[in-house]
C-alpha cells in the first residue's frame, strides 16, 4: 500500500511557516524504514496497513505533543501483491510519455 499524507500542526511560526515541525515528521518517516518520497506537498510511504498507519499516527502525536491542534490530509492506494509501488508508478507514467 501507498499512503501519501500531510500532516501539519496547528501553530506556525511567525511568517506562518510549518516547515520545523513538518522537517521533525519527515524525520520520523525516515527514521521508520519504510520506502518514502517527501515533495513539497505530501510525504507518501509504502510498507503493509499497519506499518504505514503506525508511521502516521506517530507523525500526528509527535505533533500533537507540542500544539492543541494537529491537520491531517490521507490518501491511500490500497493494492495487495504489490510492492515498489512508489517507484514504478512514476516509472509507468514516465515510459508513456515517452511514446507520445
Amino acid at each position: 500500500m501507498l499512503v501519501a499524507f500531510s500532516v501539519a500542526p496547528s501553530l506556525s511560526e511567525e511568517d506562518g511557516s510549518v516547515h520545523r515541525a513538518v522537517a521533525e515528521v519527515v524525520r520520523i518517516v525516515r527514521d521508520s524504514g519504510l520506502p518514502n518520497r517527501t515533495d513539497a506537498m505530501f510525504t507518501t510511504v509504502e510498507g503493509e496497513w499497519d506499518e504505514c498507519f503506525a508511521v502516521v499516527k506517530a507523525c500526528c502525536e509527535h505533533l500533537a505533543a507540542a500544539s492543541p491542534r494537529v491537520s491531517l490530509v490521507l490518501k491511500a492506494d490500497i493494492r495487495p501483491g504489490y510492492t515498489g509501488q512508489l517507484t514504478a508508478k512514476v516509472d509507468r507514467i514516465e515510459s508513456a510519455l515517452g511514446d507520445g
